[in-house]
């Protein structure tokens, strides 16, 4: 038996996903999820081989989810009339079903599902492309991150700086670090320009919270923050500072 779980916050997205797979008999329904808190909770409980994932839901998004899960699985994702988000999947080979969708194109997403399964594959790369496709032209708002049993959600104004410390980035806020698998490049890319600047190949600093800047050497400097933490701050860091501050 293949392990499956839907994760849905309409009632009736689930009931149409349960019905559909009475027809599948491989295939054992383990959990629904309301949400992603639930789905997040659900997955590391069951482990399961196969995923129905709704994309826009309220408190935590599909793709905001998935970064949280460690082990993916293979997902067929669900959404409604996002014609960008239709791009991502179509572009990464992830299959999907655009809401409200027949029979046929269900058995159609599972028989594609079952053959990765059966070939003991994940969509692990496939996730990757779609979230890194989803918010190019975005800008992140906020970072989700998982911190034991616990899913917090830190709005990026509450964010004093960022800091790389090998694959992950430190998140730096009021008071409290967290790890997260970021790179420098993604956050560069992605976070509010007005906001943020890149002001050394291991910090990124909310351009609100830089007190004053002191010389350390001939090339480098130093950003003393309101929290009163210091970060380097290199030469083109500093550039990009004053034409930031205009100074």
């Amino acid at each position: 038996m293949i392990k499956a779980i839907v994760i849905d916050d309409e009632k009736l997205a689930r009931d149409i996903i349960v019905k559909f797979l009475q027809s599948h008999q491989q295939i054992e329904l383990v959990a629904q999820c309301a949400n992603g808190f639930e789905g997040v909770k659900a997955i590391a409980e069951h482990q399961p081989q196969l995923i129905f994932l709704d994309v826009q839901m309220p408190k935590l998004t599909g793709f905001e989810m998935l970064e949280l899960i460690d082990e993916k699985p293979v997902i067929i994702f669900s959404t409604a009339f996002d014609q960008f988000a239709i791009k991502a999947f179509e572009q990464s080979a992830a299959d999907y079903l655009l809401k409200p969708y027949a029979k046929a194109r269900f058995d159609e997403a599972i028989e594609k599902a079952l053959v990765k399964i059966n070939n003991q594959k994940t969509d692990a790369q496939v996730i990757e492309q779609v979230i890194n496709h989803k918010v190019t032209s975005e800008s992140l708002d906020r970072i989700v991150i998982k911190n034991g049993a616990k899913i917090l959600i830190i709005s990026v104004d509450e964010i004093n700086y960022f800091e790389a410390q090998d694959d992950y980035v430190a998140v730096h806020t009021n008071g409290k670090k967290y790890l997260k698998q970021f790179t420098m490049k993604y956050l560069t890319d992605h976070l509010p320009a007005d906001k943020f600047v890149r002001v050394h190949r291991s910090f990124i600093a909310a351009i609100d919270q830089i007190d004053k800047l002191e010389a350390y050497s001939k090339d480098s400097y130093l950003a003393i923050l309101k929290t009163g933490e210091k970060i380097a701050v290199s030469r083109s860091g500093y550039n990009e500072l004053r034409v930031k501050l205009k100074f």
